[in-house]
């Protein structure tokens, strides 16, 4: 019995599984977490053990990944033995304001900190009202209720993205202040592939572009061919690790 577990688990992986840190790292990445730098003694883990923890992780059909910005996630093959879940089209659409947000000018007049209210306003202001209210309610008049609602729909969309690590509350828990996390650029892969940055988040946001796993992957296919990669790896589906909640 022995000897067939050390065929399994190297020494290395056996160091990392009994580290101290490892339940919360692996409870973390399981839920759908992104785990930055700002994580300090849980990145630097990470870091150590990577290569044994992505062999360990590959058991249940999924990646670890470290993005070019750092950070680690969790990405699932089609075969994942780990429940995930998919954002929403709105979901992925906040995620790329905040991605605009974090590349703006105003990131550093403000000290890096941004509001709810910001990222809405900022939302309506790039991106089609009508689209957004209809995507809330297809039988939608432009109400005042209606968008409340959408105002309703965008906070719930922030406080997903703060569970997947995207940003870090500021002051007090219903402050409506945070922080962006380098984790956003899961939503902003134009970036890597040589375009202004900001003016790719724009386009991306004004065209509603990749708000559904099949256009992440499409982004993922258009920057491997601008960037002539020789990786071939068409079973991976690029979306979001979460477990589901009770």
């Amino acid at each position: 019995m022995t000897d067939n577990l050390q065929d399994v688990i190297s020494p290395k992986l056996a160091a990392a599984i009994a580290n101290p840190l490892f339940p919360a790292v692996d409870s973390q990445l399981r839920s759908g977490k992104h785990i930055g730098t700002e994580h300090l003694d849980n990145h630097a883990f990470l870091l150590d053990f990577q290569t044994e923890l992505d062999l360990f992780y590959r058991r249940y059909n999924v990646e670890l990944i470290r993005a070019p910005e750092g950070f680690f996630y969790l990405r699932p093959k089609a075969t994942t033995l780990i429940a995930r879940s998919v954002l929403t089209e709105l979901e992925m659409l906040v995620g790329k304001v905040l991605c605009y947000l974090y590349l703006s000018p105003e990131r550093l007049a403000q000290q890096g900190i941004f509001s709810t209210q910001e990222v809405y306003d900022e939302l309506l202001n790039l991106a089609d009202e009508g689209k957004l209210l209809k995507a809330v309610n297809q039988r939608s008049s432009g109400s005042d209720l209606d968008k409340q609602k959408l105002a309703e729909k965008v906070r719930a969309a922030i406080g997903r993205l703060r569970r997947l690590g995207m940003i870090y509350t500021v002051g007090e828990p219903n402050s409506g202040k945070f922080t962006i996390s380098e984790s956003v650029f899961r939503f902003g892969a134009e970036v890597r592939a040589g375009d202004d940055p900001i003016e790719a988040q724009l386009r991306l946001i004004r065209d509603g572009e990749a708000a559904t796993p099949q256009s992440l992957q499409a982004e993922k296919a258009a920057l491997q061919r601008d960037t002539e990669s020789t990786e071939n790896d068409t079973d991976v589906e690029d979306e979001f690790v979460e477990e589901e909640q009770e």
